[in-house]
């Protein structure tokens, strides 16, 4: 199992070559997106046939929504850490759901997650 963050989930929409060539490499691994990366995704897009187009492109994903106890501990972490390190909502849910599950989380992100207690944060392929 393969949990996604936006930033990379962006740079396979835009067909970025190292993106592409490391979700190729997965093979059969089963890919997961927190719901609320798909909807920062849907967040950004500029118009209908670009919505349409992503959540076609959505379809192949399988979606994963933080339970009542996964929000009861973003909560915590985001008292805990948003005045100190800027720790914003959507990344204590996203980062929270991806410790509840035991999965790292593939982002280039680190910043906005170092902060959170036991999470596990890869870098998924080399930026060019």
């Amino acid at each position: 199992m393969v949990l996604v963050d936006t930033d990379v989930m962006i740079d396979l929409l835009r067909q970025y070559s190292p993106a592409v060539s490391w979700l190729a490499s997965l093979r059969e691994e089963e890919i997961f997106l927190p719901g609320l990366v798909a909807m920062e995704l849907v967040q950004g897009c500029r118009n209908q046939q670009e919505q349409d187009r992503l959540l076609s492109t959505l379809d192949q994903f399988q979606l994963i929504w933080p339970s009542a106890l996964m929000c009861d501990e973003a909560l915590t972490l985001f008292a805990r850490f948003h005045l100190s390190h800027g720790l914003g909502i959507l990344d204590a849910l996203i980062g929270q759901t991806a410790v509840a599950l035991g999965l790292p989380l593939h982002t280039f992100n680190i910043r906005h997650y170092a902060m959170i207690p036991h999470i596990q944060l890869l870098q998924p392929y080399k930026r060019i």
